[in-house]
């Protein structure tokens, strides 16, 4: 089966190292600027977590030619929406402008490319941001301190351990200098891909690139990062939540990274497993069993090693033990028998329908979507036009294809990592 249309890009690199891809689009009259930048948590060592995700922050608090908070106020007067995002491996900026405005979007961004203001007020002020942010999505939430832990045990790798968030104590010890040798290493014309998407002539973007980009200056290529992982037997963990209302099992294994069939497979198999209420694990434990509240989780698709990981909230009086043993039986017999076409249809149908969809931040008919598309593959992958072939590569996976990877990856207790995470402060001993 094949993906009804293709996504069609021109990419170039400027002689400071800046990969350019552009995708006209003229669907609607609107513009995405988008600039990823090859930074992420997996690039941050010990002592210095936090700070991919301090300088998604930073990166708003103005540059030579952009007052602080200007940055916001420039795109939203002009009809506009912006955002930024931190994860593991990169780092995203964008703004959805009228096609007029591209020339904005082009500026602004290249504006703090070149001279972001990395001053002592801004650090100061964003830390104290970050902290809080720190406080009230992970450090006051249920579960996600848990999750956070999970993480760290799942993995033997420090680059892949770390929250994205990072630490308080890294966070108070990040000095001026700090940040501004982390601004100069990752925040450099050749460890970025600007993608502009939609609404324009592309001779006429081409000029606006050259004349804003090209001479900022390239900075020494960033040092690389090992991400490798090692085998190793089941891990467990009892943790204790506070803050949590009623008890759950948290389950993941390490499994082969993007771009691989078997990750591909498990992306299918996370979608059978633990999908909507279709799924056979929402129909087993919160519909026929009545033992669990919900279920989520799935494949990751990290260029390291990732995660397959399930997550249930279950019922007080049901043993975590149970959860897991149901958990189990349903990946034996993933293992076992494999999927059906009905279930292998039905995720083909939504895979499908969210790509097409004109949804502003995912959907390939909208500029921001297909700008993110295109980015993500020529960061993770070298190759902007994985965009194009991934959905085939999904649309092409078998059941069989499916129940090896089952086979070789979930059904196993090796690389597997089991936390019972029990609702409650601890007991005084």
């Amino acid at each position: 089966m094949l993906s009804p249309t293709r996504i069609e890009f021109e990419t170039y690199t400027l002689p400071n190292g800046l990969q350019v891809i552009l995708s006209p689009h003229p669907v609607a009259p609107t513009v995405a600027v988008l600039v990823l930048y090859k930074v992420g948590s997996v690039n941050e060592p010990r002592g210095k977590t936090g700070f991919a995700h301090l300088f998604e922050h930073m990166m708003f608090q103005g540059s030579e030619n952009v007052p602080r908070e200007m940055h916001f106020k420039y795109v939203e007067a002009n009809g506009g929406v912006l955002n930024g995002f931190t994860s593991y491996d990169l780092t995203v900026y964008f703004e959805l402008l009228p096609a007029s405005k591209l020339p904005l979007g082009l500026w602004l961004e290249s504006d703090r490319m070149r001279a972001l203001q990395v001053s002592q007020e801004n650090l100061d002020n964003q830390r104290a941001v970050v902290k809080e942010e720190r406080r009230l999505s992970v450090d006051n939430q249920p579960y996600a301190r848990a999750l956070e832990r999970l993480r760290e045990i799942a993995y033997d790798n420090f680059a892949n351990q770390h929250s994205i968030i990072g630490s308080m104590e890294d966070l108070d010890n990040a000095t001026l200098e700090d940040v501004q040798t982390f601004f100069r290493t990752y925040y450099a014309p050749n460890n970025a891909i600007l993608v502009v998407a939609g609404d324009y002539d592309e001779a006429t973007a081409r000029e606006w690139i050259e004349r804003y980009f090209a001479d900022i200056p390239a900075q020494p290529a960033p040092p690389p990062v090992d991400v490798s992982e090692p085998d190793r037997e089941e891990r467990r963990e009892v943790f204790v939540d506070p803050l949590a209302s009623v008890p759950a099992v948290a389950v993941c294994w390490k499994i082969p990274p993007r771009g691989t069939l078997e990750n591909d497979a498990l992306q299918i198999a996370g979608d059978v497993l633990a999908s909507g209420r279709a799924s056979r694990l929402y129909q087993r434990l919160v519909k026929q069993e009545q033992i669990a509240i919900s279920v989520s989780g799935g494949a990751e698709a990290r260029p390291a090693p990732s995660l397959f990981r399930l997550f249930v909230l279950h019922h007080p009086h049901v043993a975590p033990e149970r959860v897991e043993q149901v958990l189990y039986e349903e990946i034996q017999e993933l293992a076992k028998m494999g999927i059906t076409e009905r279930e292998l249809e039905r995720v083909r149908a939504q895979l499908l329908a969210q790509r097409w969809s004109d949804n502003l931040y995912y959907g390939m008919q909208s500029p921001l979507g297909r700008a993110l598309g295109l980015a993500y593959f020529a960061g993770f992958e070298g190759d902007p036009d994985g965009v194009n072939r991934a959905l085939e590569r999904l649309l092409a996976i078998t059941p069989d294809d499916v129940q090896r990877a089952v086979q070789q990856f979930l059904h196993t207790p090796r690389n597997r990592t089991v936390m019972h995470i029990q609702a409650g402060a601890p007991q005084a001993q």
